[in-house]
C-alpha cells in the first residue's frame, strides 16, 4: 500500500516546507480571496498573483510535473466555459463565425475563470504539497476552523487508501485471470468490480474504525507538539499577503 501520493512531497527540505502550517495557510488563503475577487480586467494583478504562485513554487522544490498533473483537474471545467461561454454571452462582437458569434464578455468570463481558477488551484496544491496532511488538518483546527471539517478530512486522508488498496488488489486478481477489457462486453466485469470494491472498502473501513475505538478513540487523533511562529513565518505571511493587498488597492488609485 502506498501513503505518499496525496501528500508526496511533503517531506522534503525547502524553506517553504520550513514555514509554520499556519503562516502558509493564511497567506495562500489570503492570496486565493483576493485573487478570486479582482476584477478580470485587471490583467496585470493576475501578474503579480501569477508571480507570487511561481517564486512560492520554486522555492518549494516541488517538481512542476507534479503541480502541472494536479492542476489539470481543472481543466475539463476550463474548456467547458471556452467552448460554451464565448459564443452564448451577450454582448458586443468580435468575431463571427458563420451563425456563431463570438462575444467580448464571453471572452472576458472565459479569461476570468480561467486564471481565476488556475492560480487557486496552484496555491492549494502547494499548500498541500508542501505540509503533510496531519499538520495541515492541525493549523486549521488552531484557526478555529470548525472540527466537523477536519475531522471528516483526517477520515477521508486516511480511508482513501483503504479504497486504493483494495483497488490493487481487485485488479491484481482480475489479470492474474487474463482479463485485457478489450472488447465492450467485457465492461460488466468492470461494473462488477466497482460496486464490489465500495462493498469491500466499506466492510474494511469498519473493521479499522472497530479497532480504533478498542483503543480508546474518541473522535479526536492523536496531537503532536503544536509549533510556535517564528520571525520567518511572519515575514513569510506579511510578504504574500501585503503584495496581493498591494495589488488589489492599486486599482482603487
Amino acid at each position: 500500500m502506498k501513503h505518499d501520493y496525496i501528500d508526496k512531497y511533503s517531506r522534503l527540505e525547502s524553506p517553504v516546507h520550513s514555514i509554520e502550517p499556519r503562516a502558509k495557510a493564511l497567506a495562500l488563503f489570503a492570496l486565493i480571496v483576493i485573487c478570486v475577487s479582482t476584477p478580470p480586467e485587471a490583467w496585470w494583478c493576475f501578474v503579480v498573483y501569477a508571480g507570487i504562485v511561481f517564486i512560492v513554487a520554486t522555492a518549494s522544490r516541488v517538481p512542476a510535473s507534479h503541480i502541472i498533473s494536479r492542476a489539470l483537474v481543472v481543466f475539463p471545467f476550463i474548456l467547458i466555459v471556452a467552448l460554451v461561454t464565448p459564443f452564448t454571452k451577450e454582448g458586443m462582437t468580435i468575431l463571427e463565425l458563420g451563425f456563431l458569434k463570438v462575444s467580448k464578455e464571453g471572452l472576458i468570463t472565459v479569461w476570468n475563470v480561467s486564471v481565476k481558477s488556475l492560480i487557486s488551484i496552484i496555491a492549494l496544491i502547494l499548500l498541500s504539497s508542501t505540509t503533510p496532511f496531519p499538520d495541515l488538518m492541525r493549523a486549521l483546527e488552531r484557526l478555529k476552523v470548525p472540527s466537523f471539517f477536519t475531522t471528516v478530512a483526517s477520515f477521508m486522508y486516511r480511508y482513501v487508501f483503504i479504497i486504493v488498496d483494495e483497488a490493487e488488489r481487485m485488479k491484481r486478481a482480475r489479470d492474474s485471470r487474463n482479463f485485457r477489457g478489450r472488447w465492450i462486453w467485457q465492461a460488466k466485469t468492470i461494473g462488477q468490480m466497482i460496486a464490489s470494491l465500495f462493498i469491500r472498502s466499506h466492510m474494511r473501513g469498519e473493521r479499522v474504525y472497530q479497532a480504533m475505538c478498542s483503543r480508546g478513540f474518541e473522535g479526536t487523533f492523536p496531537r503532536y507538539h503544536d509549533r510556535k511562529m517564528k520571525s520567518a513565518d511572519v515575514v513569510f505571511l506579511t510578504l504574500i499577503t501585503l503584495t496581493a493587498v498591494s495589488a488589489r488597492i492599486s486599482l482603487l488609485w
